[in-house]
This record gives structure tokens, sequence and C-alpha cells, in this order.
């Protein structure tokens, strides 16, 4: 008996030995299944998001409210992909040095303290992006439905995701900025469709 995982193995591309339910800070980057561009267009370097778009932020910006442990930091949508900053804070406070996330009460020069709200979390990265994926997939279908969404073929979403621990605050800051700026990047993009290599 031959078997499939033997034809084509899944390398994992976490960092091994990595507890990712520890308190700390993560990059990520999530695409749609194919790179198909469903969640708007970037226009002068400036991201127009569409309904479909608008309801990924949404969903993203209420991460906090649903997972107590988890934070968002910055973020963005683009035409078929989102940036993000996510903080899993632990069960004693945590200190991220960097500023506090924008738009936060705290968003001075103050170190972030990451002071979690409510009970201590049992979720790992890996948990919080699957819940993102599924929350935002069921979504979409619902607008597919309801509203005349552009269909997505199997998935809405790639089957993995990129992720980088956020080391320090310079890490920090270098990757806000990037975030910031992803839209003024689009023509020079890998994921820019129009950029595809042959």
């Amino acid at each position: 008996m031959i078997l499939l995982a033997n034809i084509h193995p899944r390398r994992s591309i976490r960092l091994k030995g990595y507890d990712y339910a520890q308190a700390g800070a993560y990059f990520v980057t999530i695409c749609t299944q194919g790179r198909a561009c469903l969640l708007g267009d970037v226009v002068d370097g400036d991201i127009r998001l569409n309904d479909a778009g608008r309801m990924i932020e949404s969903v993203w910006n209420d991460l906090p409210t649903f997972y107590p442990g988890v934070a968002t930091d910055e973020f963005v949508v683009m035409p078929n992909h989102v940036h993000g900053i996510i903080v899993i804070v632990g069960a004693a406070p945590q200190r991220l040095v960097g500023a506090a996330p924008r738009g936060r009460p705290d968003s001075d020069d103050r170190p972030y303290s990451g002071q979690p709200q409510g009970v201590a979390p049992t979720l790992s990265l890996p948990d919080v992006v699957h819940r993102f994926k599924t929350m935002t997939t069921k979504r979409y279908a619902n607008g597919v439905k309801q509203s005349g969404w552009s269909p997505f073929a199997g998935r809405l979403w790639q089957r993995n995701y990129y992720e980088h621990i956020i080391r320090d605050g310079q890490d920090l800051d270098s990757i806000r900025e990037y975030i910031v700026n992803n839209p003024l990047q689009w023509a020079l993009d890998q994921e820019n469709p129009l950029n595809a290599r042959p």
C-alpha cells in the first residue's frame, strides 16, 4: 500500500521546537487560494476595499473581543492577501518592546505592556489563524449567496500561511512600516498577479 504522504510530503514552515502558544508578537501573511483578487483593488497606491475586504478587516479587528489573550496590531487587507501582527499575551503580563499598537489609548512612546484581558489564552498562533480563516470563509460564502460577491474556487484561503516571530522593538517597527506601506508597493508585490512568474 502506497501512502500519499510519501508521494507529496508536506513540510512544515514553522520553526521546529518553537511553542506558538507562548506570549509574543507574530507577523502573518495569509493569501487567498490561487492569489485570486477578491478583496478590493489598489488605486494609485491606495487600497480600495470592496464589501468582502471590509468584512475581512472587521473580523480581524474583532479577534481580541472573541479571544481573550489575543491582541491585534497593524493590519492591511490587500486584493489577494492580508498582512497583520497578532500578539498572544500570556497568563502573566508580558512586555513587548516598542510603541503600543496604533489606535490604542496608550499609543505613545511607552512600551506596549500587552496586559491580558480576561482568562489567559490556551490558543496558539495556528489556532488564531485557523479561526480567522474559518470565520472569514463562512462570512464570505454568505456574501456570495446573499450579496453576489465573487465566488471562490474550493477554498477562500490557501492552506498554509507565512509567519515571522517578532524578535524585538526594531523588528516590530520595521514590520509595522512594511504593512502600512504595502499598498504603495503593490506594483512590485510578488503577490500581485501581474508579477506572476511564467
